[in-house]
């Protein structure tokens, strides 16, 4: 699976906020909140190919999180990505 083209992760204070802009102004209805963690992985999966196993692996390197946590944590995220439509999947 792929994260959706064209869409912008920004520190605003202490939140990090994806926006979808379209046609050149961004749609401030269209704005999702993540944590920290969730951020920096968003950073690193944003532009490759990645599966649920190899996401985990990126958290497991970085945090003091066990597999089955760091499996779990990602599969909240890939499900939230995807009932908004954020993720492309093959």
């Amino acid at each position: 699976m792929k994260i959706k083209s064209g869409l912008i992760l920004r520190k605003v204070g202490d939140d990090y906020i994806i926006v979808e802009p379209m046609q050149g102004v961004t749609d401030m209805t269209k704005v999702f909140t993540l944590n920290e963690s969730a951020a920096w992985l968003w950073e690193k999966i944003e532009n490759m190919d990645f599966s649920e196993e190899s996401a985990a692996g990126l958290l497991t390197e970085r945090y003091e999180v066990e597999r089955e946590r760091a499996l779990e944590d990602v599969r909240r995220l890939i499900d939230f990505l995807e009932s908004q439509k954020l993720l492309l999947t093959e």
